[in-house]
């Protein structure tokens, strides 16, 4: 017997979405080698740090890079996974368009201009890191040592969450074809310039959330796995509205239980 043939237009389909997400994947899973790597490299030489004096030495200038480096290998490895359906919807539009006459774009340039936005994120949460160690606001766990800025940091996320400018970049990130559809630009530039637009979204979507980690720990890894699966949830299940809502509300009273308590503890 011999099998049905595949039609030529299937195939190339088929093989550009496993070429997608094989990158997609290859990508990721290198940014969360590095941040394992990088997590245990840091505690043991914490482990070997009698006192912790260290850690409260000024920062150079190689380790304000170094801290942008991780942030941007953290980020990459947090939000690609929630920016892969617009990727793959891109390269078919794009094979469409190409099959119709139109001018081919390879997707990397699309991918790129995702990571410029989050690039200059991991700018600012570097220098701002840099800022908290100055201030001695950080612990050598990259957590921050004041309650009330906790707590703070708890309430802004949980607020952040209900505000118009959240579901209105929600709406953009939840509808890749809508987004596609209403952007599209032709040619390399107009396809850098389409993903900086939804990267902004993005950015919009998840900015306040990543503040989380200055509580939680910078290099707690089990909390940036549950700050990236809830940002990828909340873009790409069924309920993600409903799971957002219910994340706000919680992260309110959280961040009001730590401000009461160091509130208290002030007063003592």
């Amino acid at each position: 017997m011999t099998g049905a043939a595949v039609d030529p237009i299937v195939f190339l389909v088929r093989r550009d979405r496993a070429l997608n997400w094989t990158g997609i994947a290859a990508l990721v899973l290198g940014a969360w080698a590095y941040l394992l790597y990088l997590s245990r490299t840091m505690a043991g030489e914490m482990a070997g740090m009698p006192g912790m004096a260290p850690a409260l030495a000024p920062w150079t200038a190689t380790d304000v890079a170094f801290t942008v480096l991780m942030w941007a290998v953290m980020m990459l490895g947090m939000m690609l996974p929630a920016a892969a359906p617009v990727i793959l919807l891109f390269t078919a539009v794009n094979r469409k368009r190409r099959e119709q006459g139109g001018l081919a774009v390879p997707t990397g340039i699309f991918v790129a201009g995702y990571l410029v936005v989050w690039g200059g994120f991991s700018v600012a949460a570097g220098l701002t890191q840099w800022a908290l160690h100055a201030a001695a606001l950080l612990s050598p766990a990259m957590a921050t040592t004041s309650p009330l800025l906790g707590g703070a940091l708890l309430v802004a996320a949980g607020v952040y969450q209900l505000t118009p400018l959240k579901e209105a970049c929600l709406a953009h990130c939840r509808s890749p074809l809508g987004f596609l559809m209403t952007e599209w630009r032709d040619g390399p530039a107009g396809a850098l310039r389409m993903r900086l637009r939804h990267g902004l979204y993005c950015l919009g979507c998840c900015w306040v959330l990543m503040g989380l980690l200055f509580v939680t720990g910078v290099m707690n890894l089990l909390w940036v796995a549950v700050i990236a699966t809830f940002v990828l949830l909340e873009k790409v299940a069924p309920g993600g509205r409903l799971i957002g809502r219910a994340a706000s509300w919680a992260l309110i009273a959280a961040g009001l239980v730590v401000l009461g308590q160091a509130t208290k503890m002030a007063g003592m």
